[in-house]
């Protein structure tokens, strides 16, 4: 490789570097542009279930529910 071939690859090297720095820039441009007025459709890729831990009632949480009787024939009192 001789110098006029290096100094070619050099500039070549940083001007697709500077390329996909000037894409990435305008992709998170325009995203933070649609991000800004983008409503969800309410779809999810993974279901709800897998997504959020399942969380369990503390001991307070459940001294302050009351107890609910059922007679029966189904009817709470």
């Amino acid at each position: 490789m001789d110098m006029d071939q290096a100094a070619v690859f050099l500039a070549g090297s940083i001007l697709t570097v500077i390329g996909f720095l000037v894409i990435i820039g305008g992709i998170l441009i325009v995203n933070n542009l649609v991000a800004k007025y983008w409503k969800s459709w309410g779809w999810q890729w993974m279901p709800q279930w897998a997504q959020e831990p399942h969380r369990f009632a503390t001991q307070e949480e459940m001294s302050r529910v009351a107890p609910v009787l059922k007679e029966k024939d189904g009817k709470s009192k």
